[in-house]
């Protein structure tokens, strides 16, 4: 009997102690959710380097993946020079990295193209849209374990398809390549592409072309880069070269821990091809970078 009495006593004791116990738990797990909730666990987001990536969006082979769009409208294309051209290039950069600081960096380019009254040859005014061309440009960049970095590749052009009423018909291959210093906020340097015809109609132009585009850009302590650039397309058998300069300041934002560049600027065409655009236009740009 005693042994009875005496189980039932340790028992008692030890549901008073687990309840006891657990009464406690439940405010200190609850203090614990409301910590979790009110974030103070949570880590922070890495902050993110806006000015650094203001930098690397003005380097073409920048071990960064970024999205660019670039809205461009020209005046006086045409045999009376009456006409206009609105172009859109979609033009996403994509790095991949082999190893020692060693980049092979991809960017296809393709460009939509919309004309209004440019008057052909024969005298009649063509209107309308469609795409102009597709391209792809790549470039090995070394690790060079110094501010000047260097970059080349293959480069192709694919006339899509189009009528020939927004270029060449003919397909291009060749090789493109960059050299660029960067040195503390300015980057400058020059890239350049060598294409030859490798086939297709040559009636609306070749693509026997020389380009060269030499670039300065200026960023600041606060994210605003002021970028010049010329872009010299010398073709080997019209004999003649285009030539627009651009002058223009961007500005990289960051919301929500998203990067992304807005910007535009002026563009006056110091030399042109016959029927090309020629005088002042204009360029807008939007870029979405994507951190690794």
């Amino acid at each position: 009997m005693k042994n009875i009495i005496k189980s039932i006593v340790i028992a008692s004791a030890a549901v008073t102690f687990a309840s006891s116990a657990f009464a406690q738990e439940i405010p200190a797990r609850a203090g614990t959710v409301a910590v979790e909730n009110s974030g103070v666990l949570t880590p922070p987001k890495p902050a993110v380097d806006s000015v650094d990536i203001a930098k690397k969006l003005a380097n073409p082979i920048a071990d960064m993946i970024s999205v660019p769009f670039q809205y461009e409208f020209s005046r006086g294309l045409g045999k009376n020079q009456g006409g206009s051209e609105q172009t859109l290039l979609f033009q996403p950069v994509a790095p991949f990295n082999l190893g020692g600081g060693d980049t092979f960096i991809v960017r296809p380019i393709v460009a939509g193209v919309r004309e209004t009254s440019v008057q052909a040859a024969n005298g009649q005014a063509f209107s309308g849209y469609g795409i102009a061309s597709v391209t792809l440009e790549s470039f090995y960049a070394p690790n060079t374990n110094s501010s000047w970095i260097w970059g080349i590749g293959p480069y192709a052009q694919s006339p899509s398809g189009n009528s020939g009423k927004f270029g060449s018909q003919q397909t291009g291959a060749g090789v493109t390549a960059v050299v660029l210093n960067r040195d503390g906020p300015w980057t400058y340097g020059a890239l350049a592409y060598q294409s030859w015809n490798v086939g297709g109609n040559p009636t609306y132009g070749t693509q026997n072309n020389l380009y060269g585009q030499p670039f300065v850009a200026y960023t600041t302590k606060t994210a605003w880069t002021y970028t010049a650039n010329m872009e010299a397309s010398y073709n080997y058998d019209a004999h003649r070269t285009t030539n627009p300069l651009y002058a223009g300041v961007s500005k990289l934002f960051v919301v929500d821990g998203v990067p992304f560049s807005i910007g535009g600027g002026p563009i006056y065409y110091v030399s042109n091809t016959p029927g090309g655009p020629s005088g002042w236009g204009a360029r807008a740009t939007a870029t979405l970078v994507i951190l690794k």
